[in-house]
């Protein structure tokens, strides 16, 4: 069982964390991963596009001329999308991109997502993440201090999230916080640096045992039913 080193907000180390192997010890399932973050993004989608159709576009619908006897064409409207102003034939319509995901896939994506972030050294748990003030320089000073300079995601849990940290953090650039409960491995591969209090990590690790565990026992009675 692999060891995490736990800091404080000074960037200092104050205990040792351990990663359970069913969630840290696998590999990274980079095809689980692309599924993962196509449902996200495909969620994100308003589909308010649209286009006019024939019935929609504005003109008259009077028939422009007699069917027969002119030598010309025959044409019903000038909404005809023949005609340039007319219909657009089989155009986008207002529809959601949202579509099912197995919630097993997902938690198996969080899981290659927490292992690719610890083998790139980009994870780091910390003690909490209580300050004096709530003001975004002393979160700022924290973020430098634990080497994410750049971008990072804050994970608490909603039991121990405050006032303070909101506030504090909401002003940052570069910079989300979400709750344990609902990170996503979209938020995860998307910031740079992961930052997890002990609380939100701890949680969030029995809740992904949770389902190894509920996997490895369907997989086993699937085997006596076999036999």
């Amino acid at each position: 069982m692999a060891k995490i080193k736990i800091k404080s907000l000074a960037g200092k180390e104050v205990g040792d964390f351990e990663l359970l192997d069913e969630v840290f010890a696998g590999e990274v399932n980079e095809a689980l991963l692309w599924e993962a973050v196509k449902h996200y993004r495909a969620s994100l989608r308003q589909g308010t596009h649209a286009t006019k159709n024939r019935k929609l576009v504005s003109g008259a619908g009077k028939k422009l001329w007699k069917q027969k006897g002119t030598g010309r064409a025959r044409v019903g409207s000038i909404r005809s999308p023949l005609w340039r102003g007319g219909g657009t034939v089989h155009g986008p319509q207002p529809r959601s991109y949202d579509y099912q995901f197995p919630k097993k896939k997902l938690l198996g994506a969080l899981r290659s997502a927490l292992a690719s972030k610890l083998a790139d050294g980009k994870l780091t748990v910390v003690e909490n993440f209580n300050v004096e003030e709530a003001k975004t320089k002393h979160y700022r000073t924290a973020l430098d201090k634990l080497d994410a300079k750049k971008t990072a995601l804050l994970i608490e849990t909603s039991r121990e999230l405050n006032e303070k940290l909101y506030l504090g953090s909401r002003n940052l650039a570069g910079v989300e916080l979400v709750l344990s409960s609902e990170v996503h491995p979209y938020d995860l591969l998307r910031y740079e640096h992961a930052i997890f209090s002990k609380a939100a990590l701890e949680a969030l690790q029995e809740t992904l045992k949770k389902s190894v565990s509920k996997r490895a026992a369907g997989a086993a009675g699937a085997k006596k039913e076999v036999a």
